[in-house]
């Protein structure tokens, strides 16, 4: 439980960008209490024997396989870790079901299964449900008797949820709704018991239903064949004249959308979880490949542009699973706040996702991109025989490849972090306006050359604090230029998003570094130092890049000048030797062969 010291002191969702953040105040990985690393280690287990040896029977759908597998990890209690202890789960807090996510993470489709049930195809009734729904489903979903699902897409309706066609009308007894329609890509469609499906009651009120296997009107397609996941069980439902019990209603008549997008704050950070669980094992494979494969006479691990790959993809992992943690607290320390002040289970878990959902959308996107980009230096680090099925790289390789594109593709979830961003200083919950004035002031004079840099990180901090002005200066600029045509310049947009993200995993790595630094000592975090360096000086880079790209769009003349000399005295980061850094991060994993940090 968080303590009134801990709550005075948490920042509200996207308030990061305006307020200092303390790394006495942060979790980091460092920081898992002993039951919280017997459950990574059970995670890692499950993979080990339960999983990765049967790979290639889950890529071939065997009947049955994935079923039994939900099922023993039910059994082992890794579906229940997070749910109420009245239902038969575990009762543990945001932290541990976050681990869980991101160290079950790395079994390619059954991850998928897993994740789908957990969380899509469990929390919906978990939060919305009646008390009788509850006491009928959730005690069986989560010992892994009953498997779920989660019927929301439509083949024309994806991004753009509430334009489903699915129609629900109630029966003349008044007994039953009557569901039309279909719903495509349903993850665990093939083989679940429960779904909880989207449709219209009377053409337009969006609403949730409990819809049981079995039930009559409802049916459903083929296993799709797709490009990766094959193990992951994808169907189409079909509704015809599908007779649902009105006490399977779930949630409000027209407040669909809140189950839906609620759900999804949460998913996007268990996706975050789950792909970065996914880069840190391609990696250790991948370390083990470059160790062991001999060009020139000698392992392809002793070639500098081997050594670069590997300590990049180190980087982007721990500089992700720093963000990642440090937001799953909050979340924890909210969900704990909400319950102190007397808000119901479900209101403030919710309500914890809700508060953090500009976090949630920055994880979603970095977590899948640093998967993407692990997996695909991870094929060529093996060379030909990464394209070659002998090798589970190409398995990784095809099966990255749809996290960008569920949960909120991530180009809507770019739009969607600054649009919150912008939503919620519009309705007075976050002041953006206050310290963009200052920068527009600080702009005006002459350059601060203080003293503060001579602290400890005291030039990292104030780098930090510099990129934060970058994405004030930009985004203040942008909205007083472009004022109510902003939401169709879409460029501009993801462009400030993007600064935001490098920005917000830049802060996130700083003060675990930080945070290390005080446990440990200079001496045991030089590796770690190393990391957050070569992050922070890139990310300098990459911030720049997406500022001038963003400004050069909407600004011109003296203006425009005046802009980009902000742009460039806010991205302004220390000469660093990031190739020897690179090199000492690469060596300590090719010593320890795994991704040791």
């Amino acid at each position: 439980m968080s303590t009134a010291t801990q709550q005075s002191s948490l920042l509200k969702g996207g308030e990061w960008l305006v307020k200092p953040s303390s790394s006495s105040d942060t979790f980091i990985p460092e920081e898992f209490t002993e039951e919280q690393q017997m459950i990574r280690d059970m995670c890692n287990q499950f993979l080990d024997l339960e999983v990765m040896p049967n790979l290639d029977r889950i890529d071939n759908l065997e009947p049955g396989l994935m079923r039994s597998l939900v099922q023993k990890a039910g059994e082992q209690g890794l579906l229940s870790v997070s749910f109420p202890e009245e239902y038969g789960g575990l009762g543990k807090d945001f932290i541990t079901s976050t681990i869980v996510n991101d160290y079950l993470g790395a079994g390619h489709s059954f991850s998928v299964a897993i994740a789908a049930h957990t969380g899509i195809g469990t929390l919906p009734i978990l939060y919305f449900g009646t008390s009788e729904q509850k006491q009928k489903y959730i005690p069986k979903l989560i010992s892994g008797e009953w498997a779920g699902a989660y019927g929301l897409t439509e083949p024309n309706s994806g991004s753009d949820a509430l334009g489903a066609k699915t129609s629900a009308k109630l029966s003349d007894d008044g007994k039953y709704y009557i569901l039309n329609g279909q719903k495509c890509w349903i993850t665990n469609g093939g083989f679940a018991d429960i779904y909880t499906v989207f449709a219209k009651i009377d053409g337009d009120k969006f609403t949730a239903f409990i819809v049981e296997r079995g039930t009559e009107g409802f049916t459903q397609g083929p296993e799709e064949h797709k490009m990766g996941i094959k193990g992951s069980s994808t169907v189409q439902l079909y509704f015809q004249d599908c007779k649902v019990p009105v006490e399977n209603l779930l949630g409000e008549i027209g407040k669909g959308h809140k189950i839906a997008f609620n759900i999804l704050n949460i998913g996007r950070l268990k996706l975050c979880a789950a792909a970065l669980g996914g880069s840190k094992r391609a990696l250790t494979e991948t370390v083990r490949y470059a160790k062991t494969r001999e060009q020139f006479k000698q392992p392809i691990a002793n070639f500098g542009a081997i050594k670069h790959k590997l300590a990049e993809m180190a980087i982007r992992i721990f500089t992700g699973e720093s963000a990642l943690y440090r937001t799953a607290d909050w979340i924890n320390r909210k969900e704990h706040e909400l319950l102190d002040n007397g808000q119901a289970f479900n209101e403030a878990l919710l309500g914890g996702a809700e508060e953090y959902a500009i976090e949630c959308a920055i994880l979603k996107v970095y977590g899948s991109e640093v998967l993407d980009y692990v997996v695909d230096e991870g094929v060529q680090v093996h060379g030909g025989n990464g394209y070659s099925a002998e090798y589970n790289i190409s398995r990784a390789y095809r099966d990255s490849r749809i996290n960008r594109i569920y949960e909120g593709t991530n180009e809507i979830n770019r739009l969607l972090t600054l649009d919150m961003t912008l939503k919620r200083a519009m309705q007075g919950r976050l002041d953006l306006m206050g310290p963009a004035m200052a920068i527009q002031k600080e702009l005006l004079s002459i350059p601060d050359f203080g003293q503060e840099e001579e602290e400890p990180f005291g030039r990292e901090k104030k780098l930090v604090a510099n990129l934060k002005k970058a994405i004030l200066m930009t985004a203040g600029a942008a909205v007083q230029k472009l004022m109510m045509k902003i939401d169709s310049e879409q460029e501009v947009l993801m462009n400030i998003a993007d600064m935001a993200i490098e920005t917000f995993n830049a802060e996130s790595v700083l003060l675990r570094v930080m945070k290390l630094n005080d446990q440990k000592g200079s001496t045991a975090t030089g590796l770690y130092k190393d990391i957050m360096l070569i992050y922070l000086y890139d990310a300098a880079d990459r911030v720049n890049k997406s500022g001038k790209d963003a400004i050069n769009a909407f600004a011109e003349g003296d203006e425009q000048r005046m802009i980009l000399m902000g742009l460039k005295r806010f991205t302004k980061a220390e000469p660093f030797n990031a190739k020897d850094a690179r090199r000492r991060i690469a060596d300590a994993m090719i010593n320890e062969l795994k991704y040791c940090f």
